[in-house]
Order: structure tokens, then C-alpha cells, then sequence
């Protein structure tokens, strides 16, 4: 037998042992979660004096069953994905639930069957994105029709009717339900400035002017990052409210510098985002008001500043180790299971609560991050990083608003609060990362060493990369100083 013949076969060989690999892991902490689900009701149920119900079988059952599907749709069609991630999803779903069926128990409401519902119907598009979607590549193929898609998403809201009594013009009503287009938008927006980083890297790595030590770009390559600036400005002008604005303005300029690795570009999007926000503060009130409240919420507590103080005696009321599920009073927040639903979890299972569940994100984002480090090509590392990125700065934005660090932007927190257009989008943000986590674990069985799919694709390497940024070398032809000093 040749060499060539010979390390072909043992190639063959470790591909069939890996994709064979059991994802015990995962099956284990997905019972693990399952577990802490059924305890947490039970508990709650008796710590009000309740008998046991049909709706703690109804929910822990429908958990367990659609988790334990998604995690064989994952055995069959990725099996060698992160084996983390999508547990610790699970446990936020699971800890959302059961403070939305504590909400339900103390308001008279049936939010917590709606929520389950919901779960069901994501994790259903989980599966389906994973199923059908053979490889991570094939999304930088639709990049331009996805941002096409984004665009029109983005603008729905404002001329679509909607049966929301809303302040913000963030939904729209089709028939019996309302859904927030601008989550989907999010995703698709991502996955274009992606594809367009990574096709026109050399463009925004060329050198400019220098200035206090940084390495400013050309006048003329600033036009991407004005385009979504002047997007950013105009979606929260037309909409009425700046936290899906900041979130996305916020995460393009994250993918450009960890594609660049330029801190110009932060000093650049900060400034841009200074003015934006002034802008817009001066023409939108919605905005005072929330300024406003952030710098004195007790000081406009009989107005708009009542949930924010509600929630921070919550919180304080709560304590370290917090009152016990059951025993608080978050249902005096208004919107609790939603915008809020960070501080009753606070207020009930106290600062070491919400520090487990922070932890929680902060290893989802983490093992995201890993995804994007390891991955084989650059569209999958900007795609990986962006959507990581994405989920850390709404948790930054929703932590610091609901704590008073930060002013209130109606963002919701991922995979807990109540409503189906977060859960359908973020699930699906995880499959991608799932998809990209296993594509970059599978070993390649053609004898080639690229990632699949992905044989030409600009701007690709050819082997595992822990660097999200490859600066593209400024000496071209384009005449920069830096260059015609070189050649003197």
C-alpha cells in the first residue's frame, strides 16, 4: 500500500470515529436542566401553598421532549458540534419559564403555555436550520439577497399596521399575532457584513493618515460604516426607539475591527455613535424620558420612572441570596416576564441568582467566541464572532439597563423573556453556531485541507486560525506614505 493510499484510509478512519462520537455531554446536561426545571416548579408550587397541576406536567414534559429531539437532530446531522452550548440555551429557556410561571401564578395569567408554545415552535426552527442547512458556507452565497431581506425587515414596522399599543414601532400584526421583524433582521444584517467583510477586506485594511499613534483609514473607505451608521440613525428615528439600532450598530462595528484589527475603527464608530445619539435624543422624547430616568428614576417615580424604581427595590429587597422563589414581589414591575425579567430573578433568587444566570450567557458567549477562533475560513469566523458579539452586548445593554448603568433601550433578554419573535430568532442565531461549530470539527476526507464549501472563497485560509483578524499588508498600489517610504 502507498503512503498517499495509506493516510487516505486513516483519514477515513478517524472521520468515521468522530462522526460516530456519542454526545454524552450534552445528553447529560440537557437531563441536568430538565431536572433543575421540574424541582424549580415543584418548589414554587409549594412554597405558595399550591397543589400540584396538570400545567408543571404539561411544561416539564413538553421541555423534555422537545429538547431531547433537538438533541437527536443534533446526533444525526451534527455530531460533532460544541456539545455545550445548547444545554446552557436550555437552562435559560428553563429558568425564563419559571419565572414566567411565577409571574402567571401571581398576575392570573397564562403567559407560561404561550412561552412553551413558542419554545416548541423555535427549537422546531432549530432543528430545521440544522437539518437542512448542509454548511455554514452556503450562507455567504445569499449574503446580498439576506441584507436585501434585512433592509425590507427593518423598514415593515413603520408603514405595517399593527393592533400593538405600542410607543415604538417595532411590530407588526399578522392575524392573531405580532412578531418583531428586526430580530431576524439582526441575523441576516450580520451574515451580509460578514460576507461583505470578508470579500473586501483589503479595502477597509488600506492604510490612511496617522494620528496619535493610530492608523486612521482613507476618506473614501469610510463609506460601509456611514451606511450603517446613517442606517442606524434612521431606523431609530423612524422607529421611535434605539436599542435594536445600538445592538446592531454596536456589533458591525465589532466584526470590522476584530476583521482589521484597528482600533481606529472603534474611535471612529464611537464618535459616530456619540453624534447619532444626540441626534436623536433631540428629536425623539420616548428617548429624553429614558434619559431622563437613568439619571433619576425616583425623582419621576409617579411617571415613566416607575418600573425602573420598582425593579431597583426589587432588587435591593431581594439581597445576595434573595427572597426565594415565590416570596418576592415582581409582579410590581410592570412588563416583568419581558424587558424586566433580569430583575425579578433578582429580586427572588438575589445577587447569587442572577450572577449563576449571567455566568450562564457568559459561557454561551465564550464557547461561541472558541467557535469563531477555530473555525477553518473567514466567513465562518466573522459569522461566529458576530453573532457571539451580539448576544454580549444585548446582555451588557439589558444588565446595565435594568441595574441603572445604563439608560432603558427595550431590548429583551435572549432565550428568557416572554415572546416568540426573540426565542424563533436566537434559537436560530444557535444553529448557526452549532452548524459553523461542527463544520470546523469535521475532518476533511478529500485529501484537501480547506473548509467545506469554501474552495476559493476570498479572503479564506487554508488551515485552523486562533486569530479572528488577518490586517491585510497596506504595501499596494495605492501610493500610501508608508509605503513610498519603504521603497526610498
Amino acid at each position: 500500500m502507498s503512503a498517499r493510499s495509506a493516510v487516505a484510509s486513516a483519514t477515513s478512519r478517524t472521520a468515521e470515529r468522530v462522526t460516530a462520537r456519542p454526545r454524552g455531554v450534552e445528553l447529560g446536561l440537557l437531563i441536568a436542566s430538565g431536572v433543575v426545571l421540574a424541582v424549580a416548579l415543584v418548589a414554587l408550587q409549594l412554597s405558595l401553598g399550591n397543589d400540584l397541576t396538570w400545567d408543571v406536567a404539561i411544561i416539564v414534559g413538553g421541555y423534555i421532549l422537545v429538547f431531547g429531539l433537538a438533541h437527536l437532530v443534533l446526533c444525526l446531522k451534527a455530531p460533532n458540534a460544541d456539545q455545550i452550548m445548547l444545554p446552557v440555551a436550555a437552562m435559560l429557556n428553563a429558568i425564563g419559564l419559571v419565572m414566567i410561571y411565577r409571574l402567571d401564578l401571581a398576575m392570573d395569567m397564562s403567559l407560561s403555555n404561550s412561552q412553551m408554545m413558542w419554545t416548541v415552535i423555535a427549537v422546531a426552527c432549530f432543528g430545521a436550520v440544522m437539518w437542512f442547512m448542509k454548511s455554514h458556507t452556503t450562507l455567504q452565497n445569499y449574503a446580498y439577497l439576506l441584507g436585501l431581506g434585512a433592509l425590507v425587515l427593518s423598514a415593515l414596522p413603520i408603514v405595517w399596521p399593527t393592533s400593538m399599543n405600542a410607543d415604538a414601532k417595532v411590530w407588526i400584526t399578522l392575524g392573531p399575532i405580532s412578531i418583531q421583524p428586526g430580530e431576524f433582521a439582526k441575523i441576516m444584517l450580520l451574515i451580509f457584513f460578514a460576507a461583505l467583510l470578508v470579500n473586501k477586506r483589503t479595502l477597509f485594511s488600506v492604510a490612511g493618515k496617522r494620528f496619535l499613534g493610530l492608523q486612521f483609514p482613507r476618506l473614501r473607505d469610510l463609506g460601509p460604516i456611514l451606511l450603517v451608521w446613517g442606517l442606524a440613525i434612521l431606523i431609530m428615528a423612524a422607529q421611535n426607539d434605539f436599542g435594536p439600532a445600538l445592538l446592531l450598530f454596536a456589533t458591525i462595528l465589532g466584526m470590522l475591527y476584530m476583521a482589521t484589527g484597528r482600533s481606529s475603527w472603534l474611535v471612529i464608530g464611537l464618535g459616530l455613535a456619540v453624534v447619532g445619539v444626540y441626534i436623536v435624543f433631540q428629536i425623539s422624547s420616548k428617548i429624553q424620558d429614558r434619559f431622563t430616568n437613568f439619571l433619576d428614576p425616583i425623582g419621576n417615580y409617579d411617571g415613566t420612572g416607575y418600573q425602573l424604581s420598582q425593579a431597583l427595590f426589587g432588587m435591593s429587597f431581594g439581597g445576595l441570596t434573595g427572597t426565594g422563589l415565590g416570596e418576592g414581589y415582581p409582579q410590581n414591575v410592570p412588563v416583568a416576564w419581558s424587558d424586566f425579567i433580569l430583575s425579578s430573578i433578582g429580586e427572588e433568587l438575589g445577587f447569587v441568582g442572577l450572577a449563576a444566570v449571567l455566568i450562564l450567557f457568559a459561557i454561551l458567549i465564550s464557547r461561541g467566541f472558541l467557535t469563531a477562533l477555530r473555525a477553518t475560513d473567514s466567513f465562518g469566523k466573522l459569522v461566529a464572532a458576530g453573532l457571539s458579539l451580539t448576544l454580549a452586548v444585548q446582555i451588557f445593554v439589558v444588565t446595565g439597563g435594568i441595574s441603572r448603568l445604563l439608560p432603558m433601550t427595550g431590548l429583551t433578554t435572549p432565550f428568557m423573556s416572554h415572546g416568540g419573535s426573540s426565542l424563533l430568532a436566537n434559537y436560530i442565531l444557535l444553529a448557526i453556531l452549532l452548524k459553523i461549530s461542527h463544520d470546523m470539527n469535521t475532518p476533511k476526507t478529500g485529501g484537501g485541507d480547506t473548509a467545506p464549501g469554501n474552495a476559493g472563497a476570498p479572503g479564506t485560509g487554508d488551515a485552523p486560525s486562533t486569530s479572528l483578524s488577518n490586517p491585510v499588508s497596506t504595501g499596494n498600489s495605492t501610493g500610501t506614505g508608508t509605503e513610498k517610504e519603504a521603497h526610498r
